[in-house]
């Protein structure tokens, strides 16, 4: 089955997608793609073939989000505890992937009519050279499409991620692109794999298991979160609509909770530069709440200051990654 599935949905799903559509609508959906063995087992299949049939049941899926407005999908394919897996299976889940990006590349007329900007998220060094440029090439093609998004995580752990990310900030230290008082939760934040995405309005896990599987544990703090009973390959039109109405019941409590947080950090970042300012105001033998005026020259530009350092150094972290990328790229050529 193709990555990119054309044509409408059937009339009732029509209908039934927009009388969803009047409530407030998530633009990004990820997803814990659970069930494929499990469904092999059931339907007495090769293993092999029910990580197949996943993969069609996610094309089926990509549609339907696709007609419903939803502009980002970010699914879990391959996690790095899966490497721990006998190692036929993980040399035949390498083999699925290593085929459907081939295909994927087959879709360009798709992709560009479609406007699918395809990431892959992950430590893509610990894949097979092979697969690595075959990957590349999928990103390196879409990269500046901008109609819908998807995320594609293999060999990702969300631990690792944030791993990863305190790791750059360190590299940009180093590199004197930046302070350690720079160092936050926000800068974190731009530092992950999905710092391009907004965080998802849902994460759906299909199966019936209730975990999230070390997969976007920063991301989802204010996601709707969804455990659904059905097998991944068995997923239906209708089990995403009943996952839509449960964000639409919960939307307000989840905005507003992200709202506060965002409050919160902004308090927390102001806290930390008036008590810098006042530091600086002391050793130099000023009052600090003698002059009002004064501190807020001080604060205004420590925040600016602030503020490049944080974009140079994030413009050379994306231009050291997308080298990368590029490099690869140009190797699989």
């Amino acid at each position: 089955m193709a990555w990119i599935k054309e044509g409408k949905l059937s009339l009732w799903n029509r209908f039934c997608a927009n009388i969803i559509k009047a409530g407030p609508m998530p633009k990004h959906v990820a997803f814990i793609m659970d069930g494929n063995r499990r469904y092999a087992k059931k339907c007495q299949l090769d293993r092999q073939e029910g990580h197949s049939q996943g993969f069609n049941k996610l094309a089926e899926t990509l549609h339907w989000c696709l007609n419903l407005g939803i502009r980002e999908v970010t699914v879990y394919a391959f996690s790095i505890e899966n490497f721990k897996r006998a190692k036929s299976e993980v040399e035949g889940l390498m083999d699925i992937a290593r085929q459907k990006f081939s295909l994927l590349l087959e879709e360009k007329e798709k992709l560009q009519k479609h406007g699918v900007c395809i990431r892959v998220l992950g430590d893509l060094h610990l894949l097979p050279l092979d697969l690595q440029k075959l990957m590349a090439k999928a990103v390196q093609f879409t990269k500046n499409y901008n109609q819908c998004f998807l995320n594609i995580c293999f060999a990702y752990t969300s631990r690792h991620e944030i791993s990863n990310a305190v790791r750059e900030m360190a590299w940009g230290v180093e590199q004197g692109l930046l302070e350690p008082s720079d160092v936050s939760e926000s800068l974190l934040d731009k530092c992950l794999y999905t710092n391009h995405s907004p965080n998802p309005d849902i994460l759906i896990r299909t199966s019936g298991e209730v975990r999230l599987s070390d997969f976007l544990l920063w991301q989802t703090s204010h996601s709707c979160l969804v455990f659904q009973p059905i097998l991944w390959p068995e997923y239906m039109f209708w089990n995403l609509c009943e996952a839509i109405l449960q964000y639409q019941m919960n939307h307000s409590m989840l905005q507003k909770a992200r709202d506060m947080y965002a409050e919160e950090l902004k308090r927390q970042q102001l806290e930390k530069d008036q008590a810098a300012v006042t530091e600086q105001l002391q050793q130099e033998g000023l009052q600090a709440s003698g002059d009002a005026q004064l501190q807020q020259t001080r604060l205004h530009k420590l925040s600016a200051r602030r503020e490049e350092r944080v974009q140079g150094f994030l413009q050379a972290l994306e231009l050291k990654r997308a080298d990368w990328l590029a490099n690869l790229g140009t190797a699989s050529a």
